[in-house]
């Protein structure tokens, strides 16, 4: 017999990205629309077990679907991963009658609510809320693409200052274990070279690349580099590389930083935010638990949460292939 529900409860967890202020927004509208209750839960987990919770209705979300960052703020919580920390947090949640979660965060936030789930059997669904776009079951998630509209921005200003004086910018973006946003933008932004972790180019090929560049007529190149790149220790050491082998190149570095989190969500992942907050609610009050809404094929669809965070986003292999014949 499915447990009707009468109130969830919408957390955001781990690293802010821009559109979760839409699929909050989206959760607490859908809620409202089927005459659910919504209980916001601040400060993600750590707020479920102190428990920080407001309630939530169609005016307290007014004005945020353009806004970066998240208003129920977000923190990762050591509490949480122990069991005397979840049983609080449960003990809150029955307290305040709330029968169902949606999680907006990624393979941390996912893994807790699988815990929780199976300790508890509180009925979760996860929203995908990262920039590094490296959740399974998903094209898509939120804040990719804004992240990708800010580094493509950023990145075309270097190369005004790259041109006008015949440098090398190496370029770092975010991408602990991904190349998404460094491959996308790289090809985005007409860069030289990209260097991900998927693809270990290698020193000397990068070097061969650059000679190439030089020999071609190219009065400015940039390299964009995802933060998890194998190929130096870091980008200051791949520097001093260039330098040593390739003294005709004047060699800058950017590092382009949290900036890449931040700023108003575009329409892309507004829209996409929405979505996913629909499907979430409606997904819960169908019985269903322990999935992850995302976009495939430009269909929303759900992922059980254990092949979510199991499971590995490929890179995309056409756009490697065009990224090294723009290259040339």
């Amino acid at each position: 017999m499915i447990k009707t529900i009468k109130k969830i409860g919408v957390l955001t967890s781990g690293g802010d990205s821009p559109g979760m202020n839409a699929a909050i927004r989206s959760v607490v509208r859908t809620c409202a629309y089927y005459k659910v209750e919504c209980m916001g839960i601040y400060r993600g987990y750590q707020g479920m077990i102190e428990g920080d919770f407001k309630d939530m209705g169609p005016r307290s979300v007014h004005n945020i679907v353009n806004k970066g960052g998240t208003i129920l703020k977000s923190a990762r919580s050591k509490d949480f991963m122990t069991p005397e920390g979840r049983k609080q947090a449960y003990e809150n949640l029955v307290k305040e009658n709330i029968d169902a979660l949606v999680i907006i965060g990624g393979d941390g936030s996912f893994t807790g609510a699988l815990v929780f789930n199976k300790e508890f059997g509180i009925p979760v669904m996860g929203i995908p809320g990262t920039i590094d776009n490296d959740i399974f079951g998903t094209s898509h998630t939120l804040g990719f693409d804004t992240a990708l509209n800010t580094v493509v921005d950023v990145i075309d200003k270097i190369r005004d200052t790259a041109s006008s004086h015949n440098r090398l910018f190496l370029v770092e973006v975010m991408g602990r274990d991904a190349g998404h946003i460094a491959l996308n933008a790289g090809i985005g932004a007409g860069a030289e070279e990209i260097l991900i972790p998927e693809e270990n180019m290698g020193l000397e090929r990068l070097l061969e690349s650059l000679r190439r560049s030089k020999l071609s007529g190219k009065s400015s190149s940039i390299v964009v580099i995802a933060e998890g790149d194998k190929i130096g220790k870091s980008v200051f050491e791949l520097k001093d590389y260039i330098d040593q082998n390739l003294p005709e190149y004047e060699v800058r570095v950017s590092v382009l930083g949290h900036m890449q989190r931040g700023g108003s969500p575009s329409c892309f992942d507004r829209v996409l935010a929405s979505r996913l907050g629909v499907k979430s609610v409606e997904s819960l009050l169908e019985g269903k638990s322990g999935y992850m809404v995302g976009l495939n094929n430009d269909k929303v669809e759900l992922t059980p949460l254990e092949q979510a965070i199991k499971g590995h986003s490929e890179i995309d292999r056409e756009l490697l292939k065009v990224s090294d014949i723009m290259s040339i």
